[in-house]
């Protein structure tokens, strides 16, 4: 099966439809799959449910979607750097399923793994607990969540080989892994191909088995916020 494809377009070609759901790697702009994101933005694909950490800031990451109102729900940990997306929030326009983030990322580890669901104590007691099943284990009490799954999943790595295996590079090793598992078609955008067989197989982080389509692509790597120190 031949996995390469030349850029975020083709690798998307017959992929996309109105009213999908799709996982978006990456923490604030670290490890996002910018070029993807591109190319699903010049798609015109919209009413899109988006499962992702953050929704990049304005005008960078997943930002661009909100921009153009491609995005009709986000199921999300974090928001505070997007300005748009108060605004879309606030004024009804967006529909939004905030989770604690570990619960976000083990909702999503757990789609991958195809377990429909689990019990957590984060978020007893709380907004996030209402309409939920609460059951008590050892006079504990627990909320059940449920497992995500998407129909597609978009990914950020360093590296990748012909197979698609994949190698994070640091901090990008966040949501990126887990999000590999989950999508019933996965894309990987990557800074580099490399040969099958060239990479330590003690140091890849997602197998190729999971991966549908890769294409090395060339990324900004934007900073989201930069602190500097003052001249001295």
């Amino acid at each position: 099966m031949e996995k390469r494809y030349q850029d975020a377009a083709s690798a998307l070609d017959g992929l996309l439809f109105d009213g999908m759901t799709i996982m978006a790697g990456g923490f604030g702009l670290c490890g996002i799959p910018e070029n993807l994101i591109a190319a699903i933005r010049d798609s015109g694909v919209k009413n899109l449910t988006f499962i992702s950490n953050n929704c990049g800031v304005d005008g960078f990451g997943l930002g661009v979607l909100l921009e153009t109102r491609q995005i009709a729900r986000m199921v999300s940990s974090y928001v505070g750097e997007n300005k748009e997306f108060e605004r879309q929030f606030l004024s009804g326009e967006l529909e939004l399923e905030f989770n604690p983030q570990g619960t976000l990322a083990e909702r999503i580890r757990a789609g991958g793994a195809g377990i429909p669901g689990f019990y957590t104590k984060t978020g007893v007691g709380t907004v996030i607990a209402e309409g939920k099943e609460h059951k008590v284990f050892n006079g504990e009490t627990y909320i059940l969540e449920t497992g995500l799954v998407a129909d597609l999943s978009i990914v950020k790595a360093w590296k990748g080989d012909t197979q698609g295996n994949l190698v994070y590079r640091k901090t990008s090793r966040n949501f990126n892994p887990m999000m590999a598992t989950a999508g019933k078609v996965t894309v990987a955008e990557v800074e580099e191909i490399v040969p099958t067989g060239s990479l330590d197989p003690d140091h890849i982080h997602t197998p190729g088995i999971f991966v549908q389509r890769i294409f090395a692509g060339v990324q900004e790597k934007r900073i989201e916020k930069r602190t500097v120190r003052e001249r001295v």
